[in-house]
């Protein structure tokens, strides 16, 4: 396991979330899931956030991830769940009308 440095301290910080579709509707699928993969390495390279692991089922995924400590977390958090959110209902029309309003993550 890779200890991260900067100029003071060593450091080691990895985190694991799990992001619920709202309603637990199954909607993710292969496609979804890459989709929402993808964006979560993009947006999160802006935060100093790097994805170790990616899993999904239907209803929900599961990411392990490592950040530096100075990341503010929440604010990563919400910036990728608001444009996630938006991007795939846009490029995957069938679940906005699997969902009855326009949440995606709860």
């Amino acid at each position: 396991m890779k200890i991260d440095s900067n100029n003071h301290s060593v450091f080691r910080l990895s985190y694991h979330l799990v992001l619920v579709i709202k309603y637990r509707r199954k909607v993710i699928n292969h496609k979804v899931s890459e989709k929402a993969k993808q964006m979560f390495i993009d947006i999160g390279s802006k935060y100093h956030i790097t994805l170790l692991e990616w899993n999904h089922d239907q209803d929900h995924v599961h990411v392990l991830f490592k950040a530096h400590p100075k990341t503010e977390l929440s604010k990563f958090i919400n910036a990728y769940k608001s444009a996630s959110s938006r991007i795939i209902k846009k490029e995957f029309p069938h679940i906005k009308k699997q969902l009855w309003k326009e949440y995606f993550w709860s």
